[in-house]
């Protein structure tokens, strides 16, 4: 059983943890950089679309082709992973999507549509006049299912392995919570020797589903998403993410997209790695001084110094330094993070 052949790689990475002194200096503690920007699609995703496939084309009775409805990073991971498993894939992208990404996608040999004014009539075109049609169809979500959970919580033995101080706290984007998802996922299947890490939710304001949630006191959703970073705007949170979000070991912050922006401007020059704005807003905890106020609250400089905090650089691709100068143009002048 299963369509999975001898020469199908596995769709991701294990990828470096580093310490950065320049933001280790910043933040007055330990940053350490996991760089899943660096995994075959330039994101984190790679993990978790890459994990779901994996195991649909291994538990399939024949051959799959695989769809997926996104402008960003989950088209471009579903792209990369059908690749390494050498299957044909579909990817459907509404009209907003940049020249920048639809190239990504048909550089690595993919189907390409583009319809729809935005992502939901993109993937009402997928399913409607697509999938359904295609007995050997295999939907492809970008956050909210199981298996993708799992193929993100690989982040946390990595980590484990490569540490060799006490993971204090991890930092992360969140979008529809897939990659917090996992993180949890993983903090909870081990043991830890002493405090469980804390998890940092940020969002940037406009696509901050999670934290009005949670200030809510309900899941809710939001009534539009006018947030810079698309990547991150999704208008509800996967009931999952709203499940973890009670644990007391999570904590929410919600930055600007100046902040954000800026944030990815200085990563280049501190850390050089171009992330798209979605990762600059976990970069931004550091560059606004959140870590210190959120995590080292009532601590001696000497006890915030000796925390060991992990940043989840989840890259994305649609970033270029075109597009760092137009940040800094447009919003050097409405954040207190200094270029």
């Amino acid at each position: 059983m299963g369509s999975l052949g001898s020469d199908a790689k596995l769709p991701w990475s294990k990828t470096p943890c580093v310490q950065s002194p320049q933001l280790s200096r910043i933040a007055g503690c330990n940053i350490y950089m996991k760089l899943d920007n660096l995994q075959p699609s330039g994101s984190f995703k790679s993990r978790g679309i890459g994990n779901l496939m994996t195991r649909a084309a291994a538990t399939a009775t024949g051959d799959v082709h695989f769809y997926c409805s996104s402008g960003g990073n989950a088209g471009l991971a579903c792209a990369t992973s059908a690749v390494a498993l050498n299957k044909p894939a579909t990817i459907v992208i509404p009209m907003t999507t940049s020249d920048l990404m639809k190239n990504k996608l048909l550089d690595l040999g993919v189907e390409v549509h583009q319809t729809g004014k935005n992502l939901a009539a993109a993937d009402e075109y997928l399913r409607t006049e697509l999938l359904s049609k295609d007995p050997q169809g295999v939907y492809v979500p970008p956050f909210d299912h199981p298996h993708v959970w799992d193929g993100a919580s690989t982040i946390i033995p990595e980590l484990r392995d490569q540490m060799d101080v006490p993971m204090d706290a991890i930092v992360c984007s969140v979008g529809g919570g897939g990659l917090f998802n996992g993180l949890m996922q993983g903090i909870e299947s081990y043991p830890w020797s002493g405090c469980k890490p804390d998890v940092v939710c940020v969002e940037t304001d406009g696509a901050d589903s999670l934290n009005a949630s949670l200030r809510a006191q309900s899941h809710i959703t939001l009534p539009e998403i006018t947030s810079i970073a698309t990547s991150l705007g999704c208008s509800r949170v996967s009931a999952e993410t709203w499940k973890w979000a009670q644990y007391p070991n999570t904590h929410s912050l919600v930055v600007s997209d100046a902040d954000a922006a800026i944030s990815c401007v200085r990563f280049a020059d501190d850390a050089r790695h171009l992330v798209e704005v979605s990762c600059g807003a976990a970069l931004a905890t550091v560059y606004r001084g959140d870590l210190r106020e959120r995590l080292g609250r009532g601590m001696s400089d000497d006890e915030w110094a000796q925390k060991n905090i992990v940043l989840i650089v989840c890259g994305g691709s649609g970033v270029t330094l075109g597009i760092l100068d137009q940040y800094v143009k447009e919003y050097a002048h409405q954040t207190a993070i200094k270029v």
